[in-house]
Order: structure tokens, then C-alpha cells, then sequence
């Protein structure tokens, strides 16, 4: 269950300039209102700046996160623009189209009051949400509002998030390391800990009345045989730490991710890997970011909110053999070699996005280094299993050295090809994977971790980067339009 995310009430204001009829723009206000169903009508139709203010004050009242100003004709552009000023929400922007009463004293000319809306906003710096063709008919604009839900709901997350982390950022995982401005301008809150001070929590929770629930709950999730009794009540001391921390810290913050060191000291302090502590959390919408990655937890907030399901972290791992394109892929799938890779990460993944197989394990990598590969004990605890096929989308939003904020989108699958590797992975497949990796990943120094939302939701996620004010939004482009990198003569 997502618990972590917002609920988004939609409002509708209608705008009216005071040369046209405001029962036109009344009228197709009612019906927007009857073509979406759950938004909550305002009944103050906007004709100068004091009913903007009435107006925004009974949307506040009734309990409205979000708002689609709605110019039902002209529209006074200095009232409408400033409801975006004066609410504290996101705001979409649409206009009426003609057709439903003569053009004589029927005619709106919102297609035209758009343009001097759009202008306004603009020149007040104030940020709007303007479809991509955003003039219609009641359905039409019903249409457009049920996708700026979705967009309204992270832009909500993002605005009221505080991410948590627990110690430095990796010394040899520079990727990890971005700076925290852009969290401030995107109005994210950040808290730094130390690895210490999430140990101490974690023994002050030993002998917590909780634990036995919470690890029944693990052993019904993952079946017989797919995990280690003995390591239940550790996972489960864990789990708790990390949700009391979040609800203690959450502060001013209405929604909580984090972003935790997990290696090489957290397993010989705690006596376990966390990766599967971390996937339960991410399952209700609390990611856990590995390798103190901020912007891989707020990557993972953000489509956590678009898709209203559990999502991932993987590092973009590594390729897949010839030889397993050739008997697997080749043929059976429309993608060429360089199209494919495998999505890997030690055990993050929530149990309901992996197959069947899947099981509490161990980390291989820290068996090796911290046990000598001898019989696994501190290294145990990652969820580990092919990830299940379908659609996904490979997103991350991010912070470069010079203080701007950067993002791609790709969307693709998860084949249904056996992986025949450790850890939490997949084979996945992006057409042009090969050439966005070269003139997107590469030539615009991202990082190796990208967040995995399971389903395709491009569109809204281009949208909500949009809006957050991203201007560098890489994408997976066909070979029909050449990146800007990209050699003619190749």
C-alpha cells in the first residue's frame, strides 16, 4: 500500500473578461465539472483581481491542492495569472474551444486569451501548466486534467519531501556525490546523519514489543524457503528504525525518502545487508536509495508519485553476452545487441516486481570481501531474483558539478530472459539504448544508478520535469533525429 504519497483535490476556476458574457464561461465551467466528476467547482468566477482573491480562498477553504484555471473565454490575464501566485499548488492552465453556441454572442476567443495568459505567466516568472494542446471541448479538457493529476500529485511530493540519509556518500562512487543546491530549488529538504547515529537508533530498538509482527509479516511475504528465519528479527529491528526515524524527522515534511550507506561497514555494525528492508519500505512508497544516492531517492520519489505503484533503483550494469542475444533475444524480439542490458542491483527491488524465484540471499560482491566467500552470515539479506518482465521506464533527475539540474526518460521492458546472474536484475531492452548511452548517459556525465518505474509513463514524467523547471530532458531519440554529439559521418 502507498503511504507516501499525496492525494491530490483538484479545483476549477473559472475566468471571465468582463467584455464577454460570464455565463459562457459559467456554463462551460459546469460542464467541465460534470464531463471529470471528482473536482470541486468553484462558484467565484474570475473577473478582477478581488475575485481572484475570493476565489482562492474558497478553493483553500474546500481543501484543494491543485487547480485547472479555466478560461471559458478571453479571460483577464492579470487576475488569472496571479491565482498561480496566490495558491499554493500547482495550477493548469486550459482554455474553451468553440462550438457549443453561435459566434456572435457565443464566441470566447479563449484560444486566443491563452496566449496573453501564457505571456503573463511568463512574464511574472510564475510556473504554469499549459497542455500540450491545451484548448477543447469539456471531454477534451476533462482529458487533459486527469494527466495533470498525475503530474499535480509529484509536484505536491517534491514540494512537501524531505529526504533522510544516513552517512557520507561513498568515497569511490563519486556518482553518488552531487550537490544538494538543486534540492533547494526544487524546494526538496534534505537531512544528513551519520552511519553512527542510525546504529544507535537501530540498538535502541532491539527488544522493540513490534519486532514479531513485523517479522511474521516478512516470513508470509517471501514464502518457505525463500529466506533465513534466524535473520527475521534483525530485518524486522531494522524496518522499524528506519520508519520511527522517519516519522520523529519528518519535521515540517509531509512525505519521507532516504538515501543509506549500506557498504562495507553497515553489515560487520548490524549483522546484515539492508537491501530487503530497503525494498519493503520502497514497496509503500518510501524508497530507500542505495550508496547514499539523494537524487536516486528523489528520481524514486518522483516515480513513485507518477505511477502510484512501488519502483526501483539499478545501476545500468552491464551488457548483455552475444551469445545470449543470439539464442534468447535474436528473432523473438525486435532489438538489436546494443539495444539490450542488464538492470542490476544487490537486492532493492520490491518482492512484487521480481518472479516468482525470487528470495532472501546474500551479497556476493561483500561475501567475497568482508567473509573471505566462506559461509555467508553478515552478508546475508538481499532480496535477489530476476526481475519480472514487462514494461518499465528508466528515468533520473539530477544534479551536475556546476549546480544544474539535468534528467532523461527512456522507456523500454523487462524481457522474459533469463538473467542465469546474481543479485536483483533484469535484461532490458530501450530502443537506441546504444546511442543514448553514448550521447546522452555518457556525453552528459550521469550517473550509474537509474531509477526504474514499472510501466510506461514517459509522457507524465517529461511533463513533471517540465514543470520543476528542467531544462536538459534527455531522451532516448530515434535514428531519424541525430543527437547534437553525434557524428554525421559515423
Amino acid at each position: 500500500m502507498m503511504t507516501n504519497i499525496p492525494e491530490i483535490k483538484l479545483g476549477l476556476i473559472a475566468v471571465s473578461r468582463d467584455c464577454f458574457p460570464i455565463a459562457l464561461s459559467e456554463r462551460r465551467r459546469a460542464a467541465i465539472a460534470a464531463a471529470y466528476g471528482d473536482i470541486y467547482e468553484c462558484k467565484v468566477t474570475v473577473e478582477n483581481e478581488t475575485d481572484m482573491l475570493k476565489a482562492v480562498e474558497d478553493v483553500k477553504a474546500a481543501g484543494c491542492n491543485a487547480l485547472v484555471v479555466f478560461l471559458g473565454n478571453f479571460g483577464p490575464e492579470t487576475p488569472e495569472t496571479l491565482i498561480a501566485k496566490y495558491f499554493d499548488g500547482p495550477c493548469m492552465f486550459a482554455a474553451a474551444a468553440e462550438g457549443d453556441g453561435d459566434l456572435i454572442n457565443g464566441r470566447g476567443d479563449a484560444y486566443c486569451g491563452m496566449l496573453n495568459c501564457s505571456y503573463n505567466l511568463g512574464m511574472r516568472h510564475l510556473p504554469g501548466y499549459i497542455p500540450a494542446y491545451p484548448v477543447g471541448t469539456a471531454e477534451d479538457i476533462a482529458g487533459m486534467i486527469r494527466e495533470f493529476a498525475v503530474i499535480a500529485r509529484a509536484v505536491v511530493g517534491v514540494k512537501n519531501l524531505k529526504i533522510i540519509t544516513f552517512g557520507p556518500r561513498p568515497q569511490d562512487f563519486f556518482a553518488c556525490n552531487a550537490p544538494i543546491k538543486g534540492l533547494y530549488e526544487l524546494g526538496v529538504e534534505v537531512e544528513e546523519n551519520s552511519e553512527l547515529d542510525l546504529l544507535v537508533s537501530y540498538k535502541a530498538h532491539a527488544n522493540d514489543p513490534r519486532i514479531p509482527e513485523v517479522s511474521a509479516d516478512m516470513a508470509a511475504e517471501m514464502g518457505e524457503g525463500k529466506y533465513y528465519p534466524d535473520l527475521l528479527d534483525r530485518m524486522a529491528q531494522f524496518e522499524l528504525t528506519l520508519l520511527d526515524w522517519a516519522e520523529a524527522h519528518k519535521g515540517a515534511r509531509k512525505y519521507v525518502a532516504f538515501a543509506n550507506k549500506c557498504w562495507p561497514a553497515f553489515p560487520e555494525q548490524f549483522g546484515f545487508e539492508p537491501c530487503y528492508v530497503n525494498s519493503r519500505l520502497a514497496s509503500r512508497g518510501i524508497p530507500v536509495a542505495c550508496e547514499v544516492d539523494i537524487y536516486g531517492a528523489l528520481s524514486e520519489y518522483i516515480g513513485a508519485c507518477i505511477s502510484g505503484d512501488a519502483v526501483t533503483l539499478l545501476d545500468i550494469n552491464n551488457s548483455v553476452p552475444a551469445s545470449m542475444w543470439e539464442s534468447q533475444i535474436r528473432g523473438k524480439y525486435d532489438y538489436v545487441l546494443t539495444d539490450t542490458f542488464m538492470g542490476f542491483h544487490c537486492g532493492n527491488t520490491p518482492s512484487c516486481k521480481m518472479c516468482a524465484d525470487r528470495a532472501v540471499k546474500y551479497q556476493l560482491i561483500q561475501n567475497r570481501l568482508l567473509e573471505n566467500g566462506g559461509t555467508p552470515d553478515i552478508t546475508r539479506g538481499t532480496l535477489e531474483g530476476d526481475i519480472a518482465p514487462g514494461e518499465i521506464t528508466f528515468f533520473r533527475l539530477q544534479c551536475d558539478s556546476e549546480g544544474v539540474l539535468r534528467s532523461y526518460v527512456a522507456q523500454g521492458e523487462v524481457l522474459p530472459v533469463a538473467t542465469t546472474s546474481f543479485g536483483g536484475i533484469g535484461v532490458f531492452a530501450i530502443p537506441e539504448m546504444g546511442r543514448f548511452y553514448r550521447h546522452v548517459l555518457l556525453e552528459k556525465h550521469f550517473p550509474h544508478h537509474g531509477a526504474v518505474a514499472f510501466g510506461h509513463f514517459g509522457k507524465a514524467l517529461f511533463e513533471i520535469f517540465r514543470f520543476l523547471g528542467v531544462k536538459d530532458i534527455g531522451y532516448n531519440q530515434p535514428k531519424s533525429l541525430p543527437y547534437p554529439t553525434e557524428n554525421p559521418f559515423s
